[in-house]
């Protein structure tokens, strides 16, 4: 069925169609910014705020719903993925059900479709059509993804289909979900079912499990992460969970952004998959992160559950009234030294970010590769209060790969790849800490972002490959002794605490919790990564 807007929409009637709908009412076909604030404020989707963005507000769910993800198990599935509390299976009579209710519902309404890329390098590039019935969901997908050219869209046709349906509600009894929320990837069918949460970030996110998913099978390692290349073409990739700094520390004038959440790494070098940026803002300022800032001020970036003042529409990004997770969604060339065409070289430096919770780990540490892999497979972190439902607080947690909830491999399968890759092109790689100092979450503070840049900065710049380090011994990682702009002490986390016992004690409890999580990886590394974790517990 076509398109059947009004004229005035600017909707394009091309003649493409809906998979296995019958829709009651209007489509609207691939509308750019403008026509979707119209459709979005007409709806009473959300409101413009002083200056241009778009304000979406997403309760209940301000984060991903990770426990309500499902794979469809059949037979191109089931000995491929890792099934388990990341991977739930759906079986496909009742995913066959839910696409038939979601159907039903969606045909109801006025929907929007949307024809993207996911995946810069052309021969990796997957075309995906979403299909909401919000158009500031559309929006969202416009700036997230990689924009096909009138050219591109003229021939466009979708390898995967993404049907979103924010406002139904599934039935566990009927559907086999868990709740009423659900975000359903089916590899055979190459569809995706979203419904039960407004949360955008499920939909950027369902792709990325089906990127990490198929690319490997391909040679490429999909990976979760940042990264930027400085004048010379060097790139740095910068994995970590949401609230760890990847979008911020990537954000550098003094580099050029290739991408601020998932990359592919080929055979060719490094490629974004996406054509925007997600970034947390609560608590963003002009001075500490400038280009993300300015992003909040500007036509076409949608901002979702931030505060605004309903008489000034003035934003009040300090305020955590709805969450702690705000976000901006914007298109990439938002970020004056964006790297157009999201391509970059081999990386020559990794840093692995970790939120540490506890106080524990140093703020820089270089890494064998044998470490490296190591904490690759532990992704240690503290989850960020407001990423994920029910985190009020930050939580300690290992996600596999830096990136568990959207693995549908075995993380070992990613490790392997990245293993090889830092062999192959002798990639540095190295341990920062954005987390806590002092002490734990409660007692200590948040590492100074000038501190945490300056040590990015000295990384990158190769001003401390050959800087003597000592030896932390709780996880035996070897810390540089001097980063310049950094005070000394800052370096050794237990020089910071008040009370060097009350560190021991929780330098050895996290300790523990290392070895106790990468048991479920010892059979399948080699010896020396798994004598790179933290040294036995003491005598």
């Amino acid at each position: 069925m076509t398109a059947t807007p009004s004229a005035a929409s600017g909707a394009r009637t091309s003649g493409a169609t809906l998979l296995g709908f019958a829709p009651e009412r209007a489509v609207y076909w691939n509308l750019g910014p403008a026509a979707l604030y119209e459709h979005a404020v007409r709806r009473g989707e959300g409101v413009l705020a002083e200056a241009g963005p778009f304000c979406a507000v997403t309760s209940p769910h301000t984060g991903r719903s990770p426990g309500d993800k499902f794979v469809v198990r059949e037979p191109s599935t089931v000995d491929q993925v890792w099934w388990g509390k990341v991977n739930q299976p759906l079986e496909p009579e009742q995913f066959d059900r839910l696409a038939a209710d979601v159907l039903r519902h969606l045909n109801g309404q006025e929907l929007f479709a949307r024809d993207v890329f996911a995946g810069a390098d052309p021969a990796y590039r997957v075309p995906v059509r979403f299909i909401s019935p919000n158009a500031w969901h559309t929006l969202f997908v416009h700036n997230m993804f990689i924009r096909p050219t009138d050219a591109d869209l003229a021939a466009f046709k979708p390898a995967w289909h993404v049907l979103h349906a924010p406002e139904f509600q599934a039935d566990p009894a009927a559907h086999g979900t868990k709740t009423s929320t659900f975000i359903v990837v089916h590899f055979a069918r190459r569809t995706v079912l979203i419904g039960g949460t407004r949360y955008a970030g499920e939909m950027k996110k369902s792709i990325f499990t089906v990127l990490n998913y198929l690319l490997p099978a391909q040679g490429v390692l999909p990976m979760h992460c940042s990264a930027n290349s400085g004048d010379a073409g060097d790139v740095a990739l910068f994995f970590g969970l949401s609230g760890t700094g990847k979008t911020t520390l990537s954000a550098d004038p003094d580099r050029g952004l290739i991408g601020d959440d998932e990359h592919g790494w080929s055979e060719s070098g490094v490629f974004n998959f996406e054509g925007g940026c997600y970034a947390k803002v609560i608590h963003l300022s002009a001075e500490g992160e400038p280009e993300i800032y300015a992003t909040t001020r500007r036509f076409g970036t949608v901002l979702e559950n931030v505060v605004v003042d309903p008489a000034t529409r003035r934003l009040d990004l300090d305020s955590a009234a709805l969450t702690e997770n705000t976000r901006a969604s914007y298109p990439i060339h938002f970020i004056p030294n964006h790297v157009a065409g999201g391509l970059g070289g081999h990386p020559s430096h990794i840093v692995f970010l970790t939120c540490d919770a506890s106080g524990v780990m140093p703020p820089v540490a270089r890494l064998t590769p044998a470490q490296a892999m190591y904490h690759f497979l532990s992704g240690y972190t503290a989850k960020v209060a407001g990423t994920e439902r029910g985190v009020t607080e930050p939580k300690e947690t290992f996600s596999a790969c830096f990136g568990a909830p959207f693995l549908p491999r075995h993380p070992n399968v990613y490790a392997t790849m990245l293993g090889e890759k830092i062999a192959r092109h002798g990639v540095q790689c190295w341990l920062v800490n954005t987390g806590w100092t002092g002490g734990g979450f409660g007692t200590g503070q948040r590492m100074r972002l000038g501190h945490t840049r300056a040590i990015v900065r000295a990384v990158l710049g190769g001003k401390l490959d050959r800087t003597p380090t000592v030896r932390e011994p709780a996880f035996g990682l070897a810390v540089p002794t001097e980063v310049p702009g950094v005070p000394a002490d800052v370096l050794l986390p237990r020089r910071t605490w008040a009370d060097p016992a009350a560190y021991d004690a929780q330098a050895a409890r996290l300790a523990d919790l290392f070895r106790k999580n990468f048991e479920q990886f010892q059979e399948q590394v080699h010896a020396a990564v798994r004598e790179a974790g933290p040294p036995g517990p003491r005598a």
